[in-house]
């Protein structure tokens, strides 16, 4: 298959058209969220089976068109168990939506999709305290600390007693 030929290609330079009017491409994520959002709640309600397909299979099964399937592939794949060939996918790949539900968890919340971690579905698989530590554990893997400054008269981080200036401050 030549490249941009792809399904997965097919799928992002339709859900990422710059040129595309505002409008057309707003109405296309707003069809694609609630679509994303009932697959999602079909597969939580049973989060420990492993649904298996072609792509046109699963696209029939969960009653969507093959680019919105392609595009829910593309955005679960980092969440699978077993990631899927996205890159060279057709409509006859077999493909597996087996996630690991804590990492499909992490990564609704760093993608900031309150609408899908937020889903009641998710009140069956982890508690609230659950839920909680993995907010803030996805949270704070995303927050930068800054080291503390050292300033010339502090104590010598290397454990010398001295002072900063006095001993690894030296230049």
């Amino acid at each position: 298959m030549a490249k941009n030929n792809t399904l997965l290609d097919k799928w992002r330079a339709k859900a990422y058209d710059e040129q595309a009017d505002k409008q057309s491409l707003q109405n296309l994520w707003i069809d694609y969220f609630q679509k994303e959002k009932e697959i999602y709640q079909q597969l939580l309600t049973n989060p420990d089976e492993e649904v298996k397909g072609t792509v046109k299979e699963l696209a029939e099964k969960y009653n969507i068109d093959i680019m919105t399937m392609t595009g829910f592939l593309d955005g679960i794949n980092d969440s699978l168990k077993i990631a899927n060939p996205i890159e060279e996918m057709d409509e006859d790949t077999v493909v597996n939506l087996g996630f690991d539900k804590e990492l499909l968890y992490k990564n609704m919340i760093a993608a900031e999709a309150d609408w899908l971690y937020n889903l009641e579905e998710w009140n069956a698989i982890f508690d609230a305290d659950k839920k909680a530590a993995l907010y803030k554990e996805q949270k704070s893997s995303t927050t930068i600390v800054k080291e503390a400054k050292i300033y010339p008269n502090d104590p010598c981080p290397c454990g010398s007693g001295k002072k900063y200036k006095k001993c690894c401050g030296k230049n």
